[in-house]
C-alpha cells in the first residue's frame, strides 16, 4: 500500500500569501518553536484558503508540484534526529 503524505507548509517570511501545488496540506506558522498547532487544511474545490492560526493565505497554483511553493521555501521538512 502506497503511503499518502500530507505537505506541511510555513511562513516563516510573514508573507501574506503562499501558492502552492496541492489542495491538502498542513500549515505549522512559523518553524518551531514558534509554530502554532499544526492544522490540516483542505480546499476542497477552492482555490484559497486562509489558516485561521495565523491568517496565512494559501492558494492553489496548478503548475506547482508536490512540495513547491512560489515563494520558494515554504515546505517545513521536520528534522530526523539521528
Amino acid at each position: 500500500m502506497a503511503a499518502h503524505v500530507i505537505p506541511h507548509f510555513h511562513n516563516d517570511s510573514g508573507v501574506v500569501t503562499i501558492e502552492i501545488g496541492v489542495k491538502e496540506f498542513m500549515c505549522v506558522g512559523a518553524k518551531p518553536p514558534f509554530d502554532h498547532p499544526h492544522i490540516y487544511i483542505d480546499m476542497g474545490d477552492d482555490n484559497e484558503k486562509v489558516c485561521a492560526y495565523c491568517s496565512t493565505l494559501y492558494r492553489f497554483n496548478a503548475r506547482l508540484h508536490g512540495p513547491e511553493t512560489l515563494p520558494p521555501g515554504h515546505l517545513f521538512v521536520e528534522a530526523v534526529a539521528a
